[in-house]
């Protein structure tokens, strides 16, 4: 764990649920984590695993009424003193002056997060007149510069643009001006790359490392393309059904993985020049509506689960080096059955070798 003078923001045991007519939905379950100032975090799983939630909890934006952090802490370092944002109203004056001020957030599809009846120029203005308390016409000289920063060019006829009339990669380095008007202390970007071919991809992951550089913010990507957190995290969060279960950083978690689902995720990645039939993960995530604690969800899917993983949930094993993974066969009781033979151990690295070309 890092020292109060390096951390910028702790998660304690955060639990956000949602009322639906199925049930109770537990969406993010007694998650941990914690984020250094000036650090890339990944945070990967497949779709339905709670990545989202997680990052609309540290922002308080999870969706009212039925939705709602019922547990734990989310302890914000970037000020003096520290705060417990999750005991914030989400509508508070104080949630207001940090959310887009000191925490910014990229959403999936800037399409739709843009509003089209506004000019680009427009939006991007309202943030620093909201936050910075200055005037239309500095404001507007913020959001060129800003505009010019994330590579658009002619920033002074684009900022009058609507959002329709950018292209896919344009909207999106829109989106990053936007979320980073206000210099903020951490910017969460929620897939940011989902929509975009490849080629804008790496041109705006290498925007966002610049620009991190350039800000000394930290980030929080949110992604299920480990080849995107291969090239931008240090470390790595991988969540299942809402859990963590397995964080340590990124060298670590590609080239000596735990989990048994960071193994299968790792062996599901396309290898270039092999002919060998891709391998999949059998099963879906399970339905979180009413889902019963006392047993590893992952159970059903996994090729080593054993009698104690339908019986108990797993505990969170740590090594004492920061590599945390939750899973019974890193119990001393049933380590015997463990099957790290030389082959599945050599899959994750090629992977990863792959990946980090």
């Amino acid at each position: 764990m890092a020292t109060n003078n390096e951390l910028l923001l702790d998660v304690q045991n955060l639990e956000t649920q949602f009322r639906t007519e199925e049930g109770i939905l537990r969406a993010v379950d007694r998650v941990s984590f914690h984020l250094n100032k000036g650090e890339t975090l990944g945070i990967v799983g497949e779709s339905g695993c709670g990545k989202s939630i997680t990052a609309k909890s540290l922002m308080n934006l999870v969706p009212q009424p039925r939705g709602k952090i019922v547990g734990g802490k989310i302890m914000y370092y970037g000020r003096n003193e520290p705060m417990d944002i999750s005991s914030y109203h989400h509508n508070s004056s104080e949630m207001r002056a940090i959310r887009g001020n000191e925490i910014s957030m990229i959403f999936q599809e800037p399409m739709t997060s843009l509003n089209p009846v506004f000019t680009v120029g427009n939006q991007l203005m309202e943030a620093v007149m909201l936050h910075q308390k200055v005037g239309k016409r500095e404001a507007r000289q913020r959001a060129v510069e800003m505009l010019a920063k994330v590579g658009i060019s002619t920033p002074e006829k684009r900022i009058e643009r609507f959002p329709h009339e950018f292209s896919g990669g344009m909207r999106q380095r829109a989106m990053i001006a936007m979320a980073l008007s206000c210099n903020p202390h951490l910017l969460i970007a929620d897939e940011p790359t989902t929509a975009l071919d490849v080629t804008v991809e790496a041109q705006i992951l290498n925007l966002m490392q610049d620009l991190q550089d350039d800000m000394g913010m930290a980030i929080i990507m949110i992604t299920h393309d480990l080849g995107v957190i291969a090239g931008i995290a240090t470390r790595v969060v991988v969540m299942y059904a809402g859990w963590v279960v397995e964080m340590a950083t990124t060298e670590e978690i590609f080239y000596s993985p735990k989990h048994p689902y960071t193994k299968a995720l790792l062996q599901s990645i396309p290898k270039i020049g092999s002919r060998q039939r891709l391998l999949s993960i059998p099963g879906t995530v399970p339905d979180l509506n009413n889902l019963e604690r006392g047993w590893c969800y992952f159970a059903p899917r996994c090729s080593q689960a054993m009698d104690v993983c339908r019986q108990q949930e797993p505990p969170l094993f740590d090594d004492d080096g920061g590599h945390v993974v939750k899973c019974w066969l890193w119990d001393k009781e049933y380590a015997d059955q463990r099957n790290d033979d030389e082959q599945q151990a050599a899959e994750p690295s090629t992977a990863a070798d792959e990946l980090t070309k």
